[in-house]
């Protein structure tokens, strides 16, 4: 098995959301905001070569928005889906599995593009399966609440669904070939992968964990639709990665791709930060 981060480029949030009741006087030395209280996070995926497969673990927000929706979001920076993909010498065409951790845009906006006409979408990867969790679809489509709804797009799930390539995946399966944790406090159902590589556990994180920045229990996301439970998975998590040693794959910290964990007086803090190259 191979691992490669794919860097599909930067955007911004406001950082009293990104650490909820966390005041600012505390996070913003983890993640200095700008004059307008935003803040730069990574869009950081991950692409798995595991024999005759190739993994893609979500694929940031895309580029077939139209400059009003992008303009809210301030996409930056040098990285983009396509470009890390022909880097690492891969083209869309030879993704075999998408895995979408959430349907949230940030996550699955790559997952479709523009036909070339623009007449209407098609995939980004056409022969590649969709794997999605059945919990997540039936919360974000096509009736999803009033408080996610802005980041659940129906041009981001529908052509996924009509197009035949969706896997729906229940608890306790496996998603191309991996474990999955499923997970309940940020939004129904999100799927994070448990890959084993090099004798390690690497758990992608998604927004569990959003950032370094993220470990103490109570830093956590206003965007989070159950924080309560957030506590407690992130919590009982976190205990587990410490006890076996996992690496955490961070998909929107914007220095800090790997991080390894240890116990303390204060419970669970970082013990070492690397990339992917480092293992």
């Amino acid at each position: 098995m191979k691992l490669h981060t794919i860097d599909t480029g930067l955007f911004k949030l406001d950082g009293g959301a990104m650490f909820g009741v966390v005041p600012k006087s505390m996070w913003q030395k983890l993640n200095p905001p700008d004059v307008n209280n935003m803040c730069s996070w990574a869009m950081r995926c991950l692409l798995v070569e595991d024999d005759n497969r190739l993994v893609l673990i979500d694929n940031g927000m895309g580029d077939k928005q139209d400059e009003k929706f992008m303009g809210f979001y301030y996409l930056h920076g040098e990285g983009s889906l396509h470009n890390s993909l022909k880097q690492l010498g891969f083209h869309a065409s030879d993704i075999t599995d998408v895995i979408l951790t959430h349907l949230h845009f940030d996550h699955c906006g790559g997952s479709v593009k523009w036909k070339t006409d623009r007449s209407g979408f098609e995939l980004s990867f056409p022969n590649a399966r969709y794997w999605i969790s059945q919990e997540q679809y039936d919360w974000a489509y096509p009736n999803p609440n009033v408080r996610e709804k802005a980041s659940f797009l129906k041009e981001n799930i529908l052509p996924i669904y009509e197009s035949g390539h969706a896997q729906f995946v229940k608890p306790g399966e496996k998603v191309a070939g991996f474990d999955v944790l499923h997970v309940y406090g940020h939004t129904e159902g999100m799927m994070l992968p448990l890959l084993a590589y090099k004798d390690r556990k690497i758990l992608y994180a998604a927004d569990l964990i959003p950032s370094a920045g993220h470990l103490p229990l109570p830093y956590v996301m206003a965007y989070d639709m159950r924080p309560l439970q957030t506590l407690e998975e992130k919590g009982r998590i976190l205990k587990q990665a410490v006890a076996e040693d996992w690496i955490i794959y961070l998909e929107h910290d914007p220095v800090t791709a790997c991080i390894s964990l240890q116990d303390t007086e204060k419970g669970v803090r970082l013990k070492d930060s690397f990339s992917l190259e480092d293992l």
